[in-house]
């Protein structure tokens, strides 16, 4: 097959090897030169994902996949095109198609009759049959089930282990006809291999979810359902917080039997994913009251963390106090959503002189989000360790020197280590 994938982020560039790798001819296009540029170089634009690197540069040095900005070059004569824009919600949670409706405008100025076209980027439910298959329709002069097809299959994999988890989870798909399923479905069955699963009830692949309709819910309901549990574990360890009890040792007893699942409390739910989807739901269920609490609860935790701190301490007015980890999770160079940003402005709200460091960051990048830097062996009173980065499991007091106060929003440092030092960590008995 010839394919075309549409944005090289960290998921489409992966994607895009995935399909050349299975023995196809894949043309990716992105908006960013200097992405399109290192791509064709055979170097990946973000360093970290598992692999990526060692199956990219023979995969350009072979002719087999290329990148472009020009839809032209990409997508007439292509038998598929997979979209994986990245859909954002704007400062009132709603989505934001702009960048979407681009994408799909030039992919459908260049649409050439037969292909099949799969949206990747997670949705809110109806959007692939209200909004993309008449614009399509309408620019190209193509109609959907007769000239071309259009499908929805969710990407469901996480940054870092692409690969791995393209053969691990099934695939999705959702047409809005049953031609167009099928189409998908032999798609999918043709570009990706499957681990075997005995824990589900049929067997890995691609499974028909019925609908794109239902296809756009389940991603959606997947990842909601991650916001939903971790805002019950948020609550739930701000009560033990109250009554003196460790919620880490309730949590694990509760999780010994197979109803249970109760996730980890921590000082912020962030990424591309947890904190967005569950709006892109909203947007189409505005009754959904459970999960309008769960993400504002969510939303909460860095405002509630440093009000902690501040109770210990009396106030935080003038004292130096470090973040640790700009990251919105551990060992992931990202900060969508991170909740460094809301943990150092509930500190500057007190008065806090605060510094950020990251050990996945150079001083340039953190100075370039306006931080000041910290580095570990300078002064400070109070430290907060907001991403579970695997460099800081192993601190003690003699690497953050004057330390009157270690918070640790990931429960990640150990406290024997700490010993004498006081620790406040979510959900347990603060340790002074």
């Amino acid at each position: 097959m010839r394919i075309a994938v549409v944005a090289l982020g960290k998921i489409g560039l992966s994607l895009a090897v995935q399909y050349t790798r299975a023995g196809h001819t894949v043309i990716g296009v992105d908006t960013n030169p200097h992405t399109v540029d290192l791509v064709n170089q055979g170097r990946e634009p973000f360093p970290g994902e598992a692999h990526l690197a060692e199956y990219l540069a023979p995969l350009i040095g072979s002719g087999a996949l290329h990148a472009t900005t020009d839809y032209a070059q990409a997508v007439p004569g292509a038998d598929v095109v997979v979209i994986v824009v990245p859909l954002v919600v704007d400062e009132e949670s709603r989505p934001d198609f702009s960048v979407m409706d681009s994408a799909t405008a030039a992919v459908a100025q260049n649409l050439s009759t037969g292909t099949l076209i799969s949206y990747e980027t997670t949705l809110p439910v109806g959007t692939t049959r209200n909004r993309w298959c008449p614009m399509i329709e309408e620019i190209s002069g193509l109609y959907e089930g007769e000239d071309f097809h259009l499908v929805f299959s969710p990407e469901r994999v996480l940054t870092g282990r692409v690969f791995q988890d393209l053969r691990r989870y099934p695939k999705l798909v959702g047409g809005l006809s049953a031609e167009g399923t099928r189409r998908g479905i032999a798609f999918y069955e043709g570009v990706l291999d499957f681990d075997e699963r005995p824990d589900l009830d049929r067997p890995n692949g691609v499974w028909d979810m019925g609908s794109a309709e239902a296809a756009e819910m389940a991603k959606l309901a997947e990842t909601t359902y991650r916001d939903v549990n971790i805002g019950l574990a948020n609550q739930f360890a701000m009560y033990a917080d109250r009554a003196g009890i460790d919620i880490d040792r309730v949590i694990r007893a509760c999780n010994s039997q197979p109803y249970s699942h109760i996730h980890r409390p921590g000082i912020a739910v962030g990424g591309h994913c947890i904190p967005v989807y569950p709006r892109l739901y909203l947007s189409t269920d505005p009754n959904a009251s459970i999960v309008r609490t769960a993400r504002a609860v969510n939303a909460a935790m860095p405002e509630y963390v440093v009000s902690r701190a501040e109770e210990l301490l009396g106030s935080l007015e003038g004292l130096r106090v470090a973040v640790l980890g700009a990251s919105y999770r551990g060992g992931v160079k990202e900060t969508a959503f991170s909740g460094v940003f809301a943990t150092v402005d509930a500190l500057k709200k007190r008065g806090a002189f605060v510094s950020v460091q990251d050990p996945l960051y150079s001083d340039e990048e953190l100075a370039g989000f306006g931080w000041e830097l910290y580095r570990l062996g300078t002064p400070v009173d109070v430290a907060v360790i907001q991403a579970d980065h695997a460099d800081y499991r192993e601190l003690v007091p003699a690497d953050l020197p004057g330390v009157r106060l270690l918070v640790d929003g990931r429960r990640i440092t150990d406290p024997a280590l700490w010993l004498g030092t006081p620790r406040i960590v979510l959900g347990a008995p603060t340790t002074l």
